[in-house]
Formats: structure tokens, C-alpha cells, sequence
């Protein structure tokens, strides 16, 4: 189960969070609370980011509402080979979220930077730590896995309903 210190800083955020691209031209809202917040060490988080990691929330897709102008969709491919879909601006090229093909286009993968407040959603797990660049150090105490993870092994269990809701997954 994630720890409830950084459970409570997401529900005590105030919904809906706001961000967008860096040109302002795609504003969208986070209508709930994420999922998940996974801080991604992985080589090719860290190529398609340009730096040591990604951090990602979790949350159904329709609780991303695009408050202005419309993002593009651009598929692009993963070292798993199956692809992902990223929402970007299509005049800043900025990812917003994204779509990995294991959830499908139900969960979208909100880029936590694009977030106007990005320290609202701090990272509850890091993943593929394996992979961390060695100069980076984890905060004390933060839950790390070397690759990944069982969700019913991480996620309160109401997260785990939601996803199983949204994806038809058991």
C-alpha cells in the first residue's frame, strides 16, 4: 500500500488541477486524484524526458478535460515494442500525458511537470530503479522497485477497483 503521508498530499490537493504546454496554447484540468505517481528510471523514460527520469500520475482518462486548444496525438514506440500514444502541442511539441498500450487509451499517464503545481503530486513509487542514473540519490525512506511492481501489492485497494473500472482488468 502506498504510504498515507503521500496519499494524504494528493486528496488533500484541490481538484481539479491545472496545467498545460509551455507556449499555453493546450490548457487541460485533472479532475481527481491520481491512481498512482510513479517516477520512472528507465532508459527510455529518461531519452524521451532528456533527463534522469519521468514522473507520470495515473488517472482515468476522463478525468482529463482539455480546457483549451486541442493537443495532437503522436504514437511512438517503446523498448517493450508495443508503443505508446502521446498527447503533445502541436506548436511546442510539450507532452501533456500519455496512452502505454497495457491500459489502453481508458488511463492517461499526466506528465506531473506539465502540472501548473507539480510538487502537489509527489512520486509514491520509483520504478526500474536498475536503471537510475548512479549520481542520482532517492530521498530517505522512498519505496523503490529495481523494475516493476503487482498493483494489489502497492495501490490502496479502492486505486485497484478504479483501475480493474476503467481498464476491465481482474
Amino acid at each position: 500500500m502506498l504510504p498515507l503521508a503521500d496519499a494524504d498530499v494528493k486528496v488533500a490537493a484541490q481538484y481539479p488541477l491545472s496545467g498545460g504546454c509551455t507556449c499555453a496554447e493546450v490548457r487541460y484540468e485533472v479532475g481527481r486524484p491520481p491512481m498512482v505517481v510513479h517516477c520512472c528510471h528507465c532508459s527510455w523514460c529518461q531519452r524521451e524526458s532528456g533527463a534522469a527520469f519521468a514522473v507520470n500520475a495515473m488517472v482515468e482518462t476522463s478525468e482529463v478535460l482539455v480546457t483549451r486548444g486541442r493537443p495532437e496525438f503522436v504514437e511512438t514506440p517503446t523498448a517493450s515494442g508495443t508503443g505508446q500514444i502521446f498527447a503533445r502541442c502541436p506548436t511546442c511539441r510539450i507532452a501533456l500525458w500519455s496512452h502505454y498500450s497495457a491500459a489502453g487509451e481508458a488511463v492517461a499517464f499526466v506528465r506531473v511537470g506539465s502540472l501548473d503545481e507539480p510538487s502537489r503530486l509527489p512520486p509514491d513509487i520509483h520504478i526500474f530503479v536498475d536503471a537510475k542514473q548512479s549520481w542520482l540519490t532517492l530521498p530517505p525512506g522512498a519505496l523503490a522497485v529495481p523494475q516493476y511492481y503487482r498493483r494489489s501489492e502497492v495501490w490502496t485497494p479502492e486505486n485497484v477497483a478504479r483501475y480493474r473500472a476503467v481498464t476491465r482488468r481482474q
